[in-house]
């Protein structure tokens, strides 16, 4: 990447609302992550055959003393958020919320509403099954990736 793009880019995430930014291009990704008022801000520059081998890196060396895993046991499918933005249970304030703890949905159905740059985008069910548990409260921030519902 340019060298003066990514200094415009930066200068842009300084002065601006805007906390974090990432932008994947042919010559590789840049994240800017902007911290509080009194952090300044960290830069990270990541070639694109690099990136596999980085996050294998960042991970943590399983310690000598620590006791084996149990084998992971899938509950239930996870439902996690495809965007960043606020998350609603229902389609208007103080309508009723389209699936609660024990609802049935189908894969298709609508199970909320995420909330991006003030475009409303219908989340649906990705499975077949049983609403068991909610893991955000309605009108919370969600990130990228955030557990939103558990469906068994």
């Amino acid at each position: 990447m340019d060298l003066r793009k990514l200094k415009t880019l930066i200068d842009l995430v300084s002065d601006s609302n805007v906390s974090e930014l990432e932008i994947t291009e042919a010559e590789g990704k840049v994240r800017i992550v902007k911290g509080g008022p009194a952090a300044a801000p960290q830069y990270q520059v990541m070639p694109p055959t690099a990136a596999p081998a980085a996050v294998a890196a960042t991970a943590p060396a399983p310690s000598a003393a620590a006791e084996p895993a149990a084998p992971a046991v899938p509950a239930s499918h996870v439902v996690k958020s495809p965007m960043v933005g606020t998350f609603y249970r229902s389609a208007s304030p103080g309508a009723k919320a389209f699936v609660e703890v024990g609802s049935a949905v189908k894969e298709g159905d609508t199970i909320c509403i995420i909330e991006a740059m003030k475009i409303l985008n219908e989340i649906e069910a990705d499975k077949t099954g049983t609403v068991t548990n909610i893991l955000c409260a309605n009108g919370q921030a969600v990130e990228y990736g955030q557990p939103m519902f558990e469906i068994a």
